[in-house]
């Protein structure tokens, strides 16, 4: 099974720009989708009509931000969108599709923001994830794939000192809040597969970055302990282009 996840910046945008042809070559199992910017009728609407597989949806109540879209061959057994805490529910981060054998949860976790002035909500955000998933565990193992908003080790991040406690994504606080999902029993299984390899997943749209390769490893698959053995393949796909993010994969 061929799994991808991608920040797609907005999911009309990258339409336009091929990311349906890109969904044709990537051949996936399940597609999960975040930062949809559009409402779930927007999503229906932008794959077309006659889009020949299972879309679920889970929209921001705040129109053009956040969202996220799973896209899969066969329907889920059930499909629950949020978390089931209002505080964290209002701007559709998380969908989670159950199947047979797991539950799969699609997530944009919330940006730190400039000046870190969501630093604290963040932090809350990371506990109540991590205590949503391991309930979902208590029944079937899991995987999370997405959009973490976190370089989680100096090697996720071409600049490291530069942006160490000073910018979204790279501060002690989120660092350890990825550490917690590790030690709470989940993998990250790109960095299993690949302890020591330097692969990123989203460029700043600024100075050339992409060009330069200047960039972080935000978006994860994790997967619980579980599923260590059954983890075939973990990639990072800087050739696809429809976003400043571009798609990671997981082959289980």
């Amino acid at each position: 099974m061929k799994l991808i996840s991608y920040n797609v910046n907005g999911v009309r945008a990258a339409i336009k720009k091929g990311l349906l042809d890109s969904f044709k070559d990537m051949q996936a199992d399940i597609i999960c989708l975040q930062e949809t910017k559009a409402q779930d009728d927007q999503v229906l609407e932008a794959l077309g009509a006659d889009f020949p597989h299972h879309v679920s949806t889970n929209s921001a109540v705040k129109k053009g931000y956040s969202g996220t879209c799973t896209i899969s061959r066969t329907e889920p057994l059930s499909v629950t969108k949020g978390i089931g805490i209002e505080e964290h529910d209002q701007e559709g981060r998380v969908l989670t599709s159950e199947f047979e054998d797991f539950y799969l949860v699609n997530v944009y976790v919330p940006n730190s923001s400039r000046e870190l002035r969501r630093l604290d909500y963040r932090e809350g955000w990371d506990v109540c994830f991590r205590e949503y998933l391991k309930s979902l565990e208590s029944k079937k193992p899991v995987v999370a794939c997405g959009d973490f908003n976190v370089a989680h080790q100096p090697i996720d991040i071409a600049r490291p000192k530069a942006n160490y406690n000073k910018t979204a994504g790279y501060t002690q606080v989120e660092i350890d809040g990825m550490t917690n999902f590790l030690a709470a029993g989940f993998v990250d299984t790109f960095r299993h597969l690949y302890p020591e390899e330097v692969a990123y997943s989203w460029w700043s749209y600024r100075a050339g970055a992409r060009e330069k390769n200047i960039g972080w490893r935000i978006d994860y698959f994790l997967t619980s302990e579980s599923l260590k053995s059954n983890i075939k393949s973990a990639a990072i796909h800087p050739d696809y282009k429809e976003s400043d993010h571009c798609p990671i994969s997981l082959t289980l």
